[in-house]
C-alpha cells in the first residue's frame, strides 16, 4: 500500500472532517455558477443579452477557473491543512460580496456610456467589471483540486476520489445555475443576489473552519459578515441606473425593467436601455412607433374592410399593452390574447400603464409555445417579441411562421416589428424571403425616424393597392379613429419595394447571431442612438 501521507487523526474524526470537506465543495460549486449566472445580469442590465455578452462572461470565468485549477493543485500540496481550505473559502466569500459595492460606480457611468455610444468609456466598463470577478472566481476554482489532495489517504483511490470530488462541485453547479435565475434576483435583485450567495458560502466556510481547525481561528474573520450584513442594509440603496425620469426598476426572472416618466408620457425599457417597448399617455393614442403600425394589417385584404370587422388578435410579445390598448381603441369588437413570457412585465403594464383591459386576455408563455397550444383562429397576429440584440431564434424560422399561419383565418394577417441598423438591412431581407415560404404575399413599411421595419404577411394574396383603396374608403367615413387612418397613412408613405432573397431559416438552421452581431456592431460605431422623444 502506498500512502498519499501520513494522517495520525482517528477514522471517526477524519469522517467528520470529510463531510465538512464534501459541503464546502459542492456550496463552492453552486457559488461558482449562481455567481456567473449573476453576471450576465449585471452586465446584461447595461450591455445587453447579446451572445456577445454571454460569450465574453463565460469565457473570462472559465479563465478565471482555470488559473484557480492551476493555483489551487500548488497550494494544496505545499499547505494541505483544512485551516488553508477553508480560509480560501473564506476571502472567496467575501470578494463576491464586494462585486456590487465596487461595480455600482462603474455600471452607472457605462450606462451613460451606452446611452452616449462613448464606447472607449462602454468597454472600459465592462473590462474593469470582469476585473473584479478575477480573485474570487479565481479562488473558487482551488476548490476542487484543493479538497481532491484533503481527500485523498491512498492514492489506489485517487481516481474515486477525484470523481466523487468533481460529481459534487458539479451537483452544486447545477443547483447554481437555476438558483439566481428562479429565486434569488426576482426575489432580492440582482445586487443583494451577489450578497446572498457570499454570505451562505461564508457561512459554511466559517463553520467549516471552526469544526476542522478550532473556533480561535474563526474569530479573525467574524468581521466580514458583519460587513455583508452593512453592506445588505446600505451599501445598495438607490436605483441601478440614474436614468432621467425614472420612476420604478426591478429585476425578473428574465429581464431588468425600467419606467421612465416625462409628463404624463411613460415608457417601458428593458436591461441595456435602447428602445423603449412600451408607451403609455392617459389621453393620447399615436406615438409614432411600431405599435400602431399593427392596426394597418387587416385592411391590406381587398376592400371593403371595416373596423367592426376585426374580431380576435393574438399578440405575441405583449409587453406593456400599447398595441392592445391601441387595438381596442379601433376595433371595437375585439378580443386579444395576449401572450408575454414575463410575468413581472405583466404586472408592471397593469400598474403603471393601463394595461387593465376587459377584452385582453393575457397568456403568461413563451410567444411559440404558447400559439402553439392556442385553439383559437386570428384575423391579425402580431409578433412583437424581438429586437436585435433580443432575437429568439425559434420565432424566426420557417416552421414557426407556418405555425402564424395554421393559426391565421382565411383573411388573416401576421404583423412583425424587426429592428435593423441604419445601413444593414440583411434581417429584412432573411425574414422576408423566409416568410415568403409561407405567405403568398408580405408588404414592408420603413417606420421613419427609427430602426425598425414593419413585416405585413397576408393568408390570401394582397396588392398594395388594398391598402390604398380602404384608406380611401375609410378617410370619407367620421366615424373612423383619427388613430387608425394616421397609421395607414405613416405605412402608405413608407411602403419598400421587394428586397433581394436573403437566406431560408429553419428550426435546424437559424444563424441569427451572425446577422445581429454585426448589426450590434454596426449600431454602436455609426454614433446613432434611439431617444425618448
Amino acid at each position: 500500500m502506498v500512502k498519499s501521507g501520513s494522517n495520525p487523526l482517528p477514522h471517526g474524526i477524519i469522517y467528520h472532517m470529510r463531510k465538512w470537506l464534501y459541503l464546502a465543495v459542492f456550496v463552492s460549486g453552486m457559488t461558482t455558477l449562481a455567481a456567473e449566472m449573476s453576471a450576465s445580469r449585471l452586465l446584461g442590465n447595461y450591455f445587453g443579452t447579446s451572445n456577445l455578452t454571454w460569450a465574453s462572461i463565460i469565457g473570462l470565468i472559465l479563465i478565471y477557473l482555470t488559473a484557480g485549477y492551476f493555483i489551487g493543485g500548488r497550494w494544496a500540496d505545499r499547505s494541505p491543512h483544512y485551516s488553508t481550505f477553508f480560509q480560501i473559502l473564506i476571502w472567496a466569500a467575501f470578494s463576491i460580496g464586494l462585486i456590487p459595492l465596487a461595480s455600482r460606480p462603474i455600471l452607472r457611468l457605462a450606462a451613460n456610456a451606452f446611452d452616449n455610444l462613448d464606447l472607449g468609456v462602454l468597454f472600459g466598463s465592462f473590462s474593469v467589471v470582469m476585473i473584479l470577478f478575477f480573485i474570487p472566481i479565481t479562488l473558487l476554482g482551488t476548490a476542487s483540486p484543493f479538497a481532491i489532495r484533503l481527500a485523498l489517504l491512498d492514492s489506489r483511490t485517487a481516481g474515486s476520489v477525484a470523481g466523487r470530488i468533481y460529481a459534487i462541485s458539479t451537483l452544486g453547479s447545477f443547483l447554481g445555475t437555476f438558483l439566481p435565475v428562479l429565486i434569488l434576483i426576482p426575489l432580492v435583485g440582482t445586487y443583494r443576489t451577489f450578497l446572498t450567495i457570499s454570505a451562505f458560502l461564508l457561512l459554511i466556510a466559517l463553520l467549516g473552519l471552526g469544526v476542522t481547525s478550532g473556533w480561535r481561528r474563526t474569530l479573525g474573520y467574524t468581521w466580514m459578515p458583519v460587513i455583508l450584513i452593512l453592506l445588505a442594509v446600505f451599501g445598495t440603496r438607490g436605483t441601478d441606473k440614474s436614468s432621467a425620469g425614472l420612476i420604478f426598476e426591478t429585476d425578473s426572472a428574465y429581464n431588468y425593467i425600467q419606467v421612465l416618466e416625462f409628463g404624463q408620457t411613460r415608457y417601458l425599457r428593458l436591461n441595456d436601455g435602447q428602445g423603449v417597448h412600451s408607451v403609455y399617455h392617459p389621453t393620447e393614442y399615436f406615438y409614432n412607433g411600431p405599435w400602431e403600425q399593427v392596426l394597418v394589417a387587416p385592411f391590406f385584404n381587398p376592400p371593403p374592410v371595416q373596423p367592426g370587422d376585426i374580431r380576435r388578435m393574438a399578440i405575441v410579445g405583449l409587453a406593456a399593452g400599447t398595441t392592445a390598448r391601441q387595438a381596442g381603441l379601433v376595433f371595437p369588437n375585439l378580443i386579444i390574447d395576449g401572450i408575454e413570457i414575463d410575468p413581472e412585465i405583466v404586472e408592471v403594464g397593469r400598474r403603471y400603464f393601463g394595461m387593465d383591459l376587459p377584452y385582453l386576455n393575457v397568456i403568461v408563455q413563451d410567444g411559440r409555445w404558447g400559439l402553439a397550444r392556442s385553439n383559437q383562429k386570428y384575423q391579425v397576429i402580431s409578433v412583437d417579441a424581438y429586437r436585435p440584440p433580443y432575437i429568439p431564434w425559434h420565432m424566426t424560422t420557417l416552421e414557426f411562421f407556418q405555425l402564424v399561419r395554421d393559426r391565421l383565418t382565411d383573411d388573416g394577417v401576421m404583423v412583425i416589428n424587426v429592428g435593423r441598423s441604419p445601413t444593414d438591412r440583411r434581417l429584412i431581407n432573411t425574414l422576408y424571403t423566409t416568410i415568403a415560404q409561407v405567405f403568398p404575399s408580405v408588404h414592408i413599411m420603413d417606420l421613419p425616424d427609427s430602426f425598425n421595419s414593419i413585416l405585413f404577411a397576408t393568408v390570401q394574396p394582397t396588392v398594395a393597392e388594398n391598402l390604398a383603396a380602404n384608406f380611401q374608403q375609410l378617410s370619407q367615413s367620421a366615424e373612423t379613429p383619427y388613430l387608425l387612418l394616421q397609421s395607414m397613412a405613416v405605412t402608405l408613405q413608407n411602403l419598400q419595394p421587394a428586397p433581394p432573397p436573403g437566406v431560408v431559416f429553419t428550426d435546424d438552421r437559424s444563424p441569427i447571431e451572425w446577422i445581429t452581431n454585426e448589426m450590434i456592431l454596426d449600431f454602436l460605431f455609426s454614433g446613432e442612438v434611439e431617444t425618448l422623444q
